[in-house]
């Protein structure tokens, strides 16, 4: 018998009870957790992001450009969190340049990343082509946007409604929490040539998280007490919320911009796919939740589907 083994004995059959358990716990405690070290993958797609490549094509796409989209929030995240670190990502320029290209309806251009690009084209006409007989190649000119994307992530909300709900009986028992956070983005639409705002968006996501906290409680006698405690914490990333709420934003644009005859679907009879309408009901609960205004002859109610009025862009 090693030297660190207890010798039976008939009054302490619960406690071997309770190490056995405590052992089997501990086990599982130190079980490596999964899902930690899968290989990289795409950015999941959002709801919204599917309805963006879902968009009936256009007539003629249009070169928008995007200066910059920056965090007008200014929140950090709470404590004990590093006082440095935002509430929110910096990198929405870079969401709402893919949100963009995805939608197939424009050509965005680079300009936050200008004097890079400005420098690479002086470069590449420092060069010598020795097939043109020591000429130097005639580098094209840049594209210009027709419309500037402007805006940003203007609202952050933590915890704007928390809650929960707990019960125990006979030692056993579970309690579970949950937070919700806000997020708010606004984007707009702005005509290079006349400096006009053609459309502005607001859209809101909500960020949700939640915790399960089931426990056990039981004496095993009169000395010794079982404590089994576990938890699931589920925390929405605020990123996907930032990028799902900007891609909704490009498709609210959009659709305004088709309603408004700013620019053109290549099939007119794409005016009425269910992808559209749905867009177009969900601003119309929107207006219907605001005083109303007069509705003036200029209006517009839909595309023009003979051409016959020429289109904003």
């Amino acid at each position: 018998m090693s030297a660190c083994a207890l010798p039976w004995r008939p009054e302490r059959p619960r406690l071997y009870l309770v190490a056995l358990a405590a052992l089997s716990l501990t086990a599982c405690a130190l079980q490596k957790p999964a899902e930690v070290s899968n290989e990289a993958q795409l950015t999941p797609a959002t709801p919204s992001t599917i309805d963006l490549m879902q968009l009936p094509p256009p007539k003629q796409k249009i070169v928008v450009a995007v200066y910059g989209f920056r965090d007008q929030t200014g929140q950090y995240k709470p404590s004990p969190d590093s006082s440095f670190s935002t509430a929110v990502t910096q990198g929405a320029a870079s969401m709402l340049m893919k949100a963009l290209k995805d939608s197939g309806w424009y050509i965005p251009v680079e300009r936050e990343g200008l004097q890079s690009l400005l420098t690479e084209r002086r470069v590449l006409r420092a060069v010598e082509n020795p097939r043109n007989g020591g000429q130097k190649d005639a580098v094209p000119n840049l594209l210009p946007a027709a419309v500037i994307m402007e805006g940003g992530i203007i609202a952050y909300e933590s915890n704007t409604r928390t809650g929960g709900l707990g019960a125990r009986f006979l030692g056993i028992g579970a309690s579970t929490k949950y937070s919700v956070d806000q997020v708010t983005i606004n984007l707009r639409a702005v005509n290079v040539s006349s400096g006009a705002i053609l459309n502005s968006i607001s859209t809101t996501k909500t960020i949700f998280s939640y915790e399960i906290h089931p426990s056990y409680f039981r004496f095993v006698n009169y000395y010794d007490l079982l404590e089994i405690e576990g938890g699931y914490t589920r925390n929405e990333p605020a990123q996907l919320a930032v990028k799902e709420a900007i891609d909704a934003a490009v498709a609210h644009l959009t659709v305004q911009g088709i309603k408004n005859n700013q620019w053109r679907l290549k099939n007119p009879d794409d005016w009425n796919s269910p992808l559209i309408q749905r867009y177009l009901d969900a601003e119309k609960d929107y207006t219907l939740t605001t005083t109303p205004r007069p509705v003036e002859a200029s209006d517009d109610t839909g595309p023009d589907k003979d051409g016959s009025r020429p289109a904003a862009l």
